[in-house]
């Protein structure tokens, strides 16, 4: 039975998540003006030393606040100390004993650079934070499209290995894997999708649709995973909204499966007896183009030995070259790559098989 929340509880509750947001707001301003401060002091001893030492202490060592105010100082505090630290520089160039060609170029070029500092502040003020920051951010995003993608624990007697591959070897890709497993661990969804684009242009868009793909693929029913998707980016409204996606359904118990595309390169199944692949093809259209889409099924059975392989077409799709012969190779590849074992096959293919300039995602579940 679930326990409805006290009336009362849920201002106190709203009270204190807006007062721990402010505190933190607060702590990170807090550091941010004291690291300001400190770089304030740093270049003001360097324009006194040039001031009293000129010979000895060079002008250009005003580059370093401003090169460390980049990667420290947020976009509402760096172009106000550029500005001071230039203000440092015209006095201490002002001071030199000989005033020369050389000394000039060299005032020029720390001028050009504080006004690349100063664009790259500008653009950051859309983003709202520092450089260290806003790599962080990045970081964190890419490891939630991979945590995404991360497989659960299955029962003794199945193996499942996933391989993600981005374009160009980048952090970001706009392939992801997504997986649910029922609570009583019967049966497990996944679910390989490819969305339009590819690298760090389909990132942020890989990264929204693997949360809503998440968590539709943990609340609804297999057969209603793919028409709940397809709804979903339609009402995005995106210019490239579109994603080809392959759903497995799979019974732990009995090794029962269910595969729907939409206008995704179809599973493939090996059968241990024969020891040969088969298509399972599927008709269901791209993901956020039609309403109302409907997506056929295929049913299967995995025996023992028997293995499903999810991929995605940059496993299989070259120029000039048609999507069935890409089929074809990569399942005469797979016969020899996992003959024997199916220790690492889902690396070993993404790694072996597809073109590098695009995504490439692999899921190969086994039954010993």
């Amino acid at each position: 039975m679930t326990t409805a929340m006290p009336a009362a509880s849920r201002p106190a509750n709203s009270l204190a998540l807006r007062r721990t947001w402010s505190r933190l707001r607060r702590r990170g301003a807090t550091l941010e003006n004291k690291l300001a401060a400190v770089l304030v002091l740093f270049s003001t001893g360097v324009a006194v030393l040039v001031s009293y030492f000129p010979e000895q202490t060079p002008f250009t060592s005003l580059m370093l606040p401003v090169v460390l105010g980049s990667i420290l100082l947020g976009p509402r505090t760096l172009p106000w100390f550029v500005v001071f630290d230039m203000t440092l520089l015209t006095y201490c160039v002002s001071v030199q004993e000989e005033i020369t060609t050389r000394t000039i170029g060299a005032a020029a070029v720390q001028f050009l650079i504080a006004l690349v500092v100063l664009l790259t502040s500008f653009h950051r003020a859309r983003l709202g934070v520092a450089g260290l920051r806003g790599e962080t951010m990045f970081v964190d995003l890419r490891d939630r499209i991979l945590d995404q993608g991360r497989l659960p624990g299955l029962p003794p007697g199945w193996v499942v290995e996933s391989a993600l591959h981005s374009a160009g070897g980048t952090a970001f890709a706009g392939d992801f894997i997504v997986a649910a497993e029922t609570p009583d661990g019967r049966s497990v969804q996944i679910v390989v999708v490819d969305v339009s684009g590819k690298g760090e242009e389909a990132g942020t868009r890989a990264l929204m649709l693997s949360g809503a793909f998440g968590g539709l693929l943990g609340a609804l029913p297999s057969d209603d995973f793919l028409p709940a998707a397809n709804d979903f980016l339609l009402r995005q409204r995106w210019e490239e909204g579109f994603a080809t996606a392959v759903h497995l359904w799979l019974d732990l118990v009995t090794g029962d499966f269910e595969v729907r595309t939409a206008g995704h390169p179809p599973a493939v199944h090996r059968l241990a007896g024969s020891g040969r692949w088969s298509v399972l093809r599927t008709d269901g259209p791209v993901l956020g183009l039609i309403d109302g889409a409907e997506f056929g099924v295929e049913h299967g059975r995995l025996g023992h030995g028997d293995a499903v392989l999810l991929y995605t077409d940059g496993m299989v799709e070259e120029p000039r070259r048609d999507i069935d012969l890409g089929i074809d190779r990569m399942l005469g590849e797979a016969e020899s790559l996992l003959r024997g074992s199916f220790t690492g096959a889902a690396e070993r293919l993404a790694t072996e098989l597809g073109s590098k300039d695009d995504d490439r995602a692999v899921i190969v579940v086994h039954r010993t």
